[in-house]
């Protein structure tokens, strides 16, 4: 399993156009969205500043892409091309198969957190306590499990041409409903009622609460725990029920 694990690192980092979208791509979206913003102006209903928040808006986009995207395609290409029908033939287990999966995400997410981290830091001043970049870090990477796991479910859901636009729909969805392109604030008050049961809202809040030195709310670590259940046990179901069709 660790031979696997290591294969699934070297093809995730020499894809370069992957790299790209999970690393590069939501640190350039934050200098958009952020890089005109004074270091005064509020988010209404936050108490943090448009750079702090949508640092950790864009950290949490960038570890979205990175097991989302990554995760969902590539499992649907490799169902479709025999490469999983060939590992079930070794002693490999199913469940190494999907922690390889979700294990090379993760590693990939986190330079997506960190250079967020660092252009805000850098270019928009944005200063806070060691102890909140560690938590920071720790809780968006952790809580990226929960969209490894929904993405291991649409590469066994879907196939072929049909994967990328299915995980797109959701991936866009996740993100704008999430707020992760923008404050949930400015939406009107019924589809703030709908974001605030969105697991990408749960998963920013995490980091906004740490951003204001408090304890995260309850109904954030719910909306995760039982978004990561459904996914993973969705996933383990259609990967059962793959492995009977072959």
């Amino acid at each position: 399993m660790n031979g696997l694990i290591r294969l699934e690192l070297a093809r995730a980092l020499r894809n370069r156009k992957f790299l790209f979208f999970s690393v590069a791509y939501p640190a350039i979206l934050f200098l958009l969205i952020a890089g005109s913003a004074d270091s005064t102006t509020k988010v209404d209903g936050t108490g943090l500043t448009l750079p702090t928040y949508m640092m950790v808006s864009m950290a949490s986009f960038g570890a979205l892409t990175a097991v989302l995207m990554g995760n969902s395609e590539r499992i649907a290409k490799e169902r479709e091309g025999g490469w999983v029908r060939q590992l079930r033939l070794t002693a490999l287990p199913g469940r190494g198969y999907v922690l390889a999966k979700t294990a090379s995400a993760a590693v990939v997410s986190l330079p997506s957190i960190v250079v967020v981290f660092v252009v805000a830091a850098v270019v928009k001043d944005v200063r806070l306590d060691a102890w909140q970049w560690l938590a920071l870090t720790g809780a968006i990477w952790a809580g990226s499990l929960v969209f490894a796991s929904l993405g291991v479910a649409i590469g066994y859901l879907a196939n072929g041409d049909a994967v990328r636009p299915i995980t797109m729909i959701i991936y866009f969805g996740l993100s704008i409903l999430g707020g992760l392109w923008m404050p949930t604030t400015s939406f009107p008050g019924w589809l703030q009622d709908i974001a605030k049961w969105v697991p990408t809202h749960a998963y920013a809040a995490l980091g906004q609460a740490i951003e204001q030195s408090q304890a995260p709310h309850a109904k954030d670590l719910v909306v995760l725990v039982v978004s990561f259940a459904l996914f993973t046990g969705g996933a383990a179901w259609l990967y059962r029920k793959d492995t009977l069709k072959a």
